[in-house]
């Protein structure tokens, strides 16, 4: 089966959209948190959503990958540095990391 990433990132958005409609507050507060965590700081937006891709992969999260590879993709990421961080995710998280981070790369083709 292969998995379409802009389909689940648009499917999953539609659904957030209901939850920010019926738990507004805990809805805001999470776009808060998203917001300071990946401002530039110390670390550049990029190197941010590098960290986030490589735990969504090894959280076997496909709805994190596809949106981490968008975010990556908008801010200029290529292809291998995003291999790079695919291979040092798999390198700490073994076989069932490297199943996520070939769809990774689906998801960076798709996008």
């Amino acid at each position: 089966m292969t998995k379409d990433y802009k389909q689940i990132t648009a499917d999953i958005s539609e659904y957030m959209g209901e939850l920010r409609k019926i738990t507004p507050d805990a809805m805001s507060g999470f776009s808060a948190l998203a917001k300071g965590a990946t401002d530039d700081g110390a670390l550049d937006k990029k190197t941010k959503e590098f960290i986030a891709l490589g735990i969504g992969v090894s959280q076997r999260c496909d709805g994190c990958i596809g949106f981490h590879i968008k975010a990556l993709k908008n801010l200029g990421a290529t292809r291998e540095e995003v291999a790079e961080v695919l291979a040092m995710t798999v390198y700490m998280g073994g076989g069932p990391s490297l199943m996520y981070a070939a769809d990774a790369m689906r998801a960076y083709d798709q996008f």
